[in-house]
């Protein structure tokens, strides 16, 4: 790691000393460590010309119940239709959970897939991965999140990072599985460039996209004169492959600190105090609003995660329980400040004219069970759940795929997680029959082999 310190000078871990070198060691504090973001390349040059598309992708980490948001079953019997009641909403196809009547006003703009479902074990980890990746991480293998692969395949705009991660990456998830959610086999320079900052809060910045007060600009455009200040023992050191991975790529990390473009992008307090109320002063509401500002940008990817664990925090993992959340929960305290949240983002891109051109994928680790459990709760259902789209070409309003009269199988269209991978990879104007060099650099494709898009949703 670097250390920079106040007179200009820096001092790496080996003893070295480089003058009037820009701070990039403390990018580790939201999420950019050497390895990833000193040694990311830009890759900018491989941008499809034909399709400039991005994607919001938000995961609702805990799992929200299908039952009790987007597929209700009111003829069914109580311990199975739960204790909400579905209310109509701005598409005639749709009907939704009366705990979400925000969704309901922008329900005519996205479409809901009632018939996912995936095979493997029924724990958080293995269903993070299995959505992010559309696949199940097996023999050491790390599939790229579907983010890293839109930063390999169609590279950065300008200074600004290819894929954003907000607020943060997951926690644990029970199985101490990999949580999906970097660039796997295609390395470090794809994982996402992460936040590590709660944007609802009052001081909130991006301390390192901020030039420190004790480094003028005057001294950073000095950086070209480095070499002629050197002294023998970092010559020595720039012999070794760090030091030249460092060289090839210092440019990204010091057009992003340096990029005013991409200090405004972060900046939430250029947007009005109305605008900021709008989408709620929560960590989720903010974020929503942060990638609004993001793809706005330019950002081609921003990953929301609407929790951090299932653990620490209320969450969509409805035990009924403690420490998990009850229904009740769910009804008081996380329905309403994700309905605010989601709403105010789908507004806000369809007044900016954004949504055409930038899906919004809502995404889960599985469903619930049909049956409410003894605590009040419901548990881990892989089997069957809901995911819904917006915007990115997908025609609003609709529902595809049904599940069986309690929610517990798909009845018609089933879909799974490579499919709906694919599904953003076409919004994004991706070829999924494209191969990626996998480990060994063998070639890997980003689909397996008989998945497709869900084709009615376009």
């Amino acid at each position: 790691m670097l250390h920079f310190e106040g007179d200009g000078v820096a001092h790496m871990c080996q003893g070295m000393r480089r003058r009037d070198f820009l701070s990039v060691g403390a990018l580790s504090a939201i999420g950019l460590s050497l390895p990833q973001y000193l040694a990311a390349k830009a890759a900018g040059d491989v941008a499809s010309s034909h399709d400039d598309r991005s994607c919001i992708l938000i995961f609702n980490l805990g799992a929200p119940s299908q039952l009790d948001t987007f597929d209700m079953k009111p003829a069914a019997p109580a311990e199975i239709r739960g204790p909400f009641k579905p209310i109509n909403t701005a598409s005639p196809e749709i009907q939704i959970s009366e705990i979400l009547p925000k969704h309901a006003a922008v329900a005519d703009r996205f479409s809901l897939v009632r018939s996912c479902y995936h095979t493997s074990a029924a724990v958080h980890d293995a269903g993070w991965q299995m959505m992010q990746t559309g696949r199940k991480f097996t023999g050491g293998v790390e599939t790229p999140h579907v983010g890293a692969v839109a930063s390999y395949l169609k590279g950065r705009r300008g200074d600004l990072p290819a894929h954003v991660l907000l607020p943060e990456p997951m926690g644990r998830g029970g199985a101490n599985l990999p949580n999906g959610q970097a660039g796997g086999f295609l390395g470090k320079s794809h994982d996402p460039f992460a936040l590590m900052a709660d944007p609802s809060q009052p001081k909130f910045k991006v301390p390192d996209l901020l030039l420190p007060p004790e480094i003028g600009t005057a001294r950073l455009q000095r950086r070209q004169r480095l070499r002629e200040i050197v002294d023998q023992q970092v010559e020595l050191f720039e012999q070794s492959a760090d030091a030249r991975l460092l060289d090839d790529n210092f440019q990204s990390a010091y057009r992003l600190m340096t990029s005013t473009k991409a200090r405004d992008a972060f900046d939430l307090s250029q947007e009005s105090p109305a605008t900021r109320e709008r989408y709620g002063m929560t960590r989720f509401g903010q974020c929503c609003l942060l990638a609004r500002r993001l793809i706005e940008a330019g950002v081609r990817f921003v990953t929301i995660n609407t929790f951090l664990t299932v653990f620490d925090e209320i969450t969509w993992d409805i035990h009924g329980s403690k420490p998990f959340t009850s229904i009740e929960g769910m009804k008081n305290i996380v329905a309403p400040l994700y309905d605010q949240g989601y709403s105010a983002l789908i507004e806000d891109l369809t007044q900016r004219g954004m949504l055409d051109d930038t899906m919004v994928a809502c995404l889960a680790e599985f469903g619930r069970t049909p049956k409410v459990n003894p605590a009040g709760g419901r548990d881990h259902w892989p089997q069957c759940y809901t995911t819904y789209f917006a915007g990115g070409g997908v025609k609003g309003g609709q529902v595809i795929g049904e599940s069986d009269p309690i929610g517990a199988v798909p009845a018609d269209r089933p879909v799974q997680p490579p499919d709906i991978v694919a599904t953003i990879f076409h919004s994004l104007g991706l070829d999924i029959e494209t191969l990626l060099p996998g480990p060994g650099g063998r070639p890997f494709p980003i689909v397996d082999s008989g998945h497709r898009e869900i084709h009615e949703l376009f």
